[in-house]
């Protein structure tokens, strides 16, 4: 399957003043298939949100080049969505307001927006919420009616940060389910960034493991835990095994990285 997006020995460096130049990342290359889901792993510093926002086109690899589908993104690309940690939702605007917000700046008209806008609403299981406000929602509906609103717009790739960090652990749970179940469906390219191993494990297809800074690729892991995906499965030996070696994985990029830091790092 050819890839949608690709990362060719791209190096971020950043102007850190007095202390000099930050490498958060550092000659990494990285292919990423049509429908495949994603996640990228790793402490903090790692370059994880630095990736993203190369993909996004937010900024620009100071050597190496991003791509997708073979252009190079050399500014903001609209065919990548983007899902933050906040919900970024419109205060003023209702559910449906919010949702086809995406749709009514690219000229869709009033009636195909509608029928578009509702089936997104519907996706993510807000039928009847269509004329609340975001005040009147949960973070777990809110980060729902992002969602919607991103999928609306039919973008090539969703790009998510770490977006169910601010939940609570049974919202995160439950939402971490919901995207699997909407990815089913959709079959959306996916790059989720992310702290957590079970959240690792329970979503994604292939799991890179970065290093601490500056950021590089330690591992790409084949994730081949059964789909459909449930989080009752965290507690069989198969998913344990799997979460013990990455987390063997992770424990010595840290260990290895507090011993070569220095102080002021």
């Amino acid at each position: 399957m050819p890839a949608i997006l690709t990362a060719r020995n791209v190096t971020k460096t950043y102007d850190a003043g007095r202390s000099g130049q930050v490498v958060a990342v550092q000659d990494l290359s990285l292919d990423i298939e049509e429908g495949e889901f994603v996640c990228l792993l790793g402490a903090s510093g790692c370059g994880k949100s630095t990736m993203l926002s190369l993909f996004a086109g937010f900024i620009q690899p100071t050597t190496g080049e991003v791509a997708l589908r073979g252009t190079p993104i050399t500014g903001i690309e609209p065919r990548c969505g983007v899902v933050f940690q906040s919900y970024a939702l419109f205060p003023w605007r209702t559910v449906r307001g919010n949702v086809e917000f995406g749709l009514k700046m690219q000229g869709v008209g009033r009636a195909a927006r509608r029928e578009r806008g509702q089936a997104f609403i519907d996706l993510v299981k807000l039928t009847g919420f269509e004329e609340r406000y975001p005040t009147e929602l949960s973070g777990g509906m809110q980060q729902r009616v992002t969602l919607a609103r991103i999928l609306a717009a039919n973008p090539a790739v969703l790009l998510m940060d770490e977006p169910f960090a601010a939940l609570d652990a049974m919202t995160r749970q439950v939402m971490q389910e919901e995207l699997l179940r909407i990815h089913a469906t959709s079959h959306k390219t996916t790059v989720f960034i992310t702290h957590s191993l079970d959240e690792a494990l329970i979503l994604s297809d292939r799991i890179v493991v970065m290093s601490p800074r500056p950021g590089r690729i330690k591992a790409v892991i084949p994730n081949p835990l059964p789909r459909p995906r449930h989080v009752a499965m965290q507690i069989t030996p198969e998913y344990m095994a799997l979460k013990s070696s990455l987390w063997q994985l992770v424990e010595a990029e840290m260990a290895h990285h507090d011993e070569t830091s220095s102080p002021q790092d």
